[in-house]
């Protein structure tokens, strides 16, 4: 009997190893938050968020900019073919990856470098097992938690998706910033975000900076009657013509700080883009705009909620994806070695306990 069983699981393995290499070029477009858990990492990879937050406190130390690199990071990807880590895949022969499209190349190269440091560390403590998009989730919750944010807890369990989006499907998920408010809310319907989600995830505006080119149509030729004048002066001054090529804070009073003070902003007619500055003007949007103004706690349990919601939007899960040994490029057999292990162990599993 016992041989017999041995026979029986060299046989398992050999099948699941061929499995693996015959649906890698496949992945379910269908995605289930509810596989997600705030345990997931609990017997596999214990010191996990320990891992990401210790990094991240030592990087933010000498380059506080990271962090905002970071949270627009999960924007980028969740918002195009769900939080999947689509977004830090190279181009291939197939074509430009999600990173060469117009939205993405300013996303920081010190963003994609800090997942790939946080990849190792993780690699070195458990083993592949800990997916690249979980990674890029709980550095977003880390980036506004010590840039004095809320600490929310991070449901994980999601898989890296085998693909990147096309360039059309990135443009369409990644609203300009010249949008209005009609726009960005018929975007987020798409992938079941309302409108309180909108002005909540806008307040991400906090921290970080922006680039000239980005609202200089609301100076040049006239300026957008929206705009406070003061405001628009000093703005003058950083980009003193349409195509200039330097940066300016989001947020103009505390640029550093995650607080609510993007929402004070928008009061006083001071947000940069018009994505922003429309939301105060929507009777859609308004209302929320004026509560975080007025109330920092609000707006920090709002943002916590819908970042766990925008989290969630199609993910991976189960044996959908994979987990990348590199997060730039997917695994050369499809599925990660640690993949197949675990398929191998749940079945055996089941098979002990039919026995």
């Amino acid at each position: 009997m016992a041989s017999s069983s041995s026979s029986f699981l060299l046989f398992l393995v050999f099948s699941l190893a061929l499995l693996s290499s015959s649906t890698s070029e496949s992945t379910s477009t269908l995605s289930d938050a509810n596989d997600l858990s705030f345990t997931f990492y609990k017997s596999k990879c214990p010191n996990l968020e320990t891992i990401v937050r210790s990094h991240l406190q030592k990087a933010f130390a000498t380059d506080i900019g990271l962090a905002a690199g970071l949270l627009r990071l999960h924007f980028h990807d969740c918002f195009v073919q769900g939080c999947d880590a689509s977004v830090l895949l190279d181009g291939s022969a197939s074509g430009p990856s999600e990173k060469a499209a117009p939205p993405n190349l300013t996303l920081r190269p010190a963003a994609f470098k800090a997942i790939n440091d946080l990849r190792l560390l993780i690699d070195q403590a458990c083993g592949q097992v800990v997916s690249c998009a979980d990674v890029v989730a709980l550095a977003a919750r880390d980036s506004v938690a010590l840039s004095g944010g809320p600490n929310y807890r991070v449901p994980l369990g999601r898989r890296d998706g085998l693909t990147f989006a096309t360039r059309n499907a990135t443009l369409a998920g990644l609203p300009a910033p010249s949008s209005n408010a009609s726009t960005l809310l018929a975007v987020l319907q798409k992938i079941n975000l309302d409108a309180e989600d909108l002005v909540a995830l806008s307040g991400g505006h906090t921290i970080g900076i922006a680039h000239c080119t980005s609202f200089t149509g609301r100076l040049y030729p006239s300026q957008d009657p929206t705009m406070n004048k003061s405001f628009a002066s000093g703005l003058r001054l950083t980009c003193p013509a349409a195509d200039t090529d330097n940066t300016t804070a989001l947020d103009r009073r505390t640029p550093n700080a995650f607080d609510n003070k993007y929402y004070v902003d928008l009061v006083n007619r001071e947000g940069l883009f018009t994505s922003d500055q429309d939301l105060l003007s929507d009777p859609r949007t308004g209302p929320f705009v004026w509560r975080y103004a007025l109330d920092q706690r609000l707006f920090f349990a709002r943002f916590a909620a819908s970042m766990v919601k925008m989290g969630e939007v199609g993910v991976l899960t189960g044996n959908s994806g994979e987990i990348r040994a590199n997060c730039s490029a997917r695994n050369a057999g499809g599925k990660s070695v640690w993949s197949v292990v675990e398929e191998v162990e749940e079945v055996a599993a089941e098979t002990a306990a039919a026995f």
